[in-house]
């Protein structure tokens, strides 16, 4: 690994080089939502950085007034 991957790295998972470098723990196990019950998913979601969970938010949002709008047009057409 070079230097430069190195500190890309730290910037991605916000951390240091030391912390890399001398690491101890256990790496983390990939987080899955599909396995997770409404409340947990929430939970997860809140231990996010702010503007992740305005993203997530916003996702959502745009994900239910899609909804809205296609189940309002299907009662719509079918009464055409």
């Amino acid at each position: 690994m070079t230097v430069d991957e190195l500190q890309k790295m730290a910037q991605l998972f916000n951390l240091t080089t030391d912390q890399i470098i001398y690491y101890d723990g256990k790496i983390p196990q990939e987080v899955t939502m599909e396995d997770k019950d409404t409340m947990e998913q929430l939970r997860l979601i809140q231990q996010l950085e702010d503007e992740d969970k305005q993203t997530i938010f916003r996702l959502v949002e745009k994900m239910l007034t899609n909804k809205k709008f296609k189940d309002f047009f299907a009662k719509n057409a079918a009464a055409l």
